[in-house]
């Protein structure tokens, strides 16, 4: 008898030791807090490196999380956009970028999305002289301006040009 309560003394630890082991596994939920490593300039690199490499899903999802902390990001997930041919999208970020870095290129950029629909070229041409302003010695800049200035005059009616030719 005394051998069987040892017997059932030891199969009661042996249980008690499973199962406190077993519970200790199922522990309450956790909250971890997991810090990105990337700073918002690395995403943005990476950001790049994926555009590159024709991965435009990649590349905004890069950009969408750097302009969390960098405004410059919307600059180009803009040109994402203009990529994939969301115009809107791209408006929207570009408008983003100048309102909040005043970068040259998201205005050279904006007018050349304009420039691209053919619409809003007066608009056009006042964001890419205020690109050409912000950077004089840009060439892509100038080239903006220039073609959009070409293509408003080429619009212009007939009769306003004899017009404005005849000072009568």
């Amino acid at each position: 008898m005394a051998k069987d309560r040892l017997l059932v003394a030891a199969h009661t630890a042996v249980i008690v030791a499973f199962l406190a082991i077993s519970l200790s596994s199922c522990s309450l939920p956790r909250i971890i807090v997991l810090r990105d490593p990337l700073t918002p300039e690395e995403h943005i690199n990476l950001g790049v490196s994926y555009e590159k490499n024709g991965e435009l899903d990649a590349a905004l999802k890069e950009y969408e999380t750097a302009s969390k902390k960098t405004p410059i990001a919307y600059l180009y997930a803009g040109n994402i956009y203009l990529q994939k041919r969301l115009y809107k999208e791209a408006e929207n970020n570009y408008m983003i970028a100048i309102d909040k870095t005043k970068d040259p290129r998201a205005y050279n950029n904006l007018a050349w999305l304009y420039f691209t629909q053919d619409t809003r070229l007066e608009e056009a041409e006042k964001l890419a002289r205020k690109a050409v302003e912000l950077s004089p010695d840009s060439q892509d800049f100038r080239d903006t301006l220039d073609k959009i200035v070409e293509k408003r005059e080429s619009t212009v009616p007939r009769e306003t040009q004899d017009k404005s030719a005849d000072p009568r």
